[in-house]
Order: structure tokens, then C-alpha cells, then sequence
């Protein structure tokens, strides 16, 4: 089940914004949308491509608080959320029954909020703060995703350990079983591993959709891991240079 069925930007951001240098987003200005077929897309790409300032973007437009949380839950530690929400259109389908921003760089706040405001029986009856930063990641998808929701999800390997990231592909999974849609930006191989995604990868050239081993993140690791010794001397010898 897919609720976001794609996005377009209906007009560029003013020219003195720096939204307007992403390529992503003038990639999107020419576009008559961007889709979203599969349950689960993912956003890939290097660092400053814009794809986090996108997803919170759909995020926000969604009705989710921007630093994260469910559309009930309203804080601002310190407002840092671009206008890019608000030139969006999103093209739903039908509501989502449930749904949660999971944002790893705010996820602090989230957890004090949740902790101050909220009932923990739907978070694990455990305080978030008590739990290490990938337990609490997990605690919160295994206990309060319920189904039949739009999960957006920011950078969540942040928190995760490569055995807690191929936890997490089975909680998805079942979730999109409970027809659940996920959008999630993310440097994970691992978690880009999961069959039949949409894998829209951010670059210079805006955005572009592209299979597994065709990312750049798959190519360069692989590079690395091929002879991880011959790739560090190559470094540190061109660093010495």
C-alpha cells in the first residue's frame, strides 16, 4: 500500500535560497512528479545532495513534526526546517491509519518529548533514555509501528550496527506486509539490500533511479573490500604527497 503515490514541486525556491542550488531540486522543477512505486523507497547519494532535506520536506508536508515523532507530536528545539515543505505537492491515495517521522539527527529530542508527553505502553514500556541510542531505534519500530502506515525514516543506520541493521530488514518487511510504506534515506547497503525497492540515488545530475549494485555507495565499498589494504596504502600515499 502505498499513501504518498508521488511528490512535485509546484514552483523553485527564490534564488537567494540554497534550495535552489540542489541539483535534486532542479531536477524536480522539471518533472511532472517523482513517483513512488514500490512499498519501500530509498534515498541514496553523498552528503549535501539534498536528499534528508527532501525526505523531511515530504515529512513535514505530510503533516509530521519536523525534528520527528507521529503527526500528534508538536516541539521545536530549534527550527531548522527549510521552506521546501511548503512548495511540495504531495499526490496521495488514501490516509494512513498510522504513521512516524524517525529522524536519527533529532531522535535526542524525540526521545525527551516522548519521555515527558507520552505513554510509553506504545513505546516498549521502557523510557528511550534508558536504552542505548540502536536499542531504543529498534524498540521504537519493533513496539510503536503498528501497520497500515507511512513510515518515513532519516539516516536510521546511524544508530545501528551492522546485526542490528539485518534485525531491522525483517521489521520492515513485515510492516510492509501490514500494508505499510516507507520512505528512507539512508547510506545502509544493507538496508538498500531489501528486494524489490525503489532506490532513488541524489547526485550532481539530480535524481536518478538506479538497481542495487548500480549506487555508488555499492561500487566504491566494493572497491574497498575487493583489497581494503591496496585502497588505504592508496590513500595515505596520496595523502603524503
Amino acid at each position: 500500500m502505498n499513501y504518498v503515490k508521488s511528490i512535485k514541486l509546484r514552483c523553485m525556491p527564490d534564488a537567494a535560497s540554497y534550495l535552489s542550488e540542489l541539483p535534486c531540486i532542479r531536477y524536480l522543477s522539471k518533472l511532472e512528479s517523482l513517483p513512488f512505486s514500490e512499498p519501500v523507497t530509498f534515498f541514496v547519494g553523498e552528503n549535501g545532495t539534498g536528499k534528508s532535506t527532501l525526505i523531511e520536506a515530504i515529512a513535514v508536508a505530510m503533516g509530521f513534526n519536523a525534528e520527528g515523532g507521529s503527526r500528534d507530536h508538536m516541539f521545536t528545539t530549534k527550527n531548522t526546517c527549510s521552506e521546501l515543505s511548503e512548495l511540495l505537492t504531495i499526490i496521495k491515495t488514501v490516509p494512513p491509519k498510522d504513521g512516524f517521522f524517525l529522524r536519527a539527527e533529532s531522535f535526542y529530542n524525540t526521545a525527551t518529548y516522548l519521555d515527558e508527553y507520552s505513554q510509553l505502553v506504545r513505546y516498549g514500556m521502557k523510557s528511550f533514555h534508558k536504552q542505548s541510542h540502536g536499542e531504543s531505534f529498534l524498540a521504537l519500530i519493533e513496539h510503536r509501528f503498528e501497520g497500515h502506515g507511512l513510515y518515513i525514516l532519516d539516516e536510521p543506520e546511524a544508530a545501528l550496527s551492522p546485526q542490528k541493521l539485518l534485525s531491522l530488514i525483517p521489521l520492515i518487511d513485515l510492516l510492509v506486509k501490514q500494508d505499510s510504506q516507507f520512505l528512507i534515506a539512508t547510506h545502509s547497503l544493507i538496508l538498500m539490500a531489501y528486494p524489490h525497492a525503489e532506490i532513488y540515488q541524489f547526485s550532481e545530475k539530480g535524481i536518478q533511479s538506479v538497481a542495487y549494485r548500480d549506487t555508488e555507495h555499492f561500487q566504491t565499498t566494493k572497491m574497498f573490500l575487493d583489497n581494503p589494504e591496496r585502497m588505504i596504502h592508496y590513500l595515505l600515499d596520496e595523502n603524503n604527497e
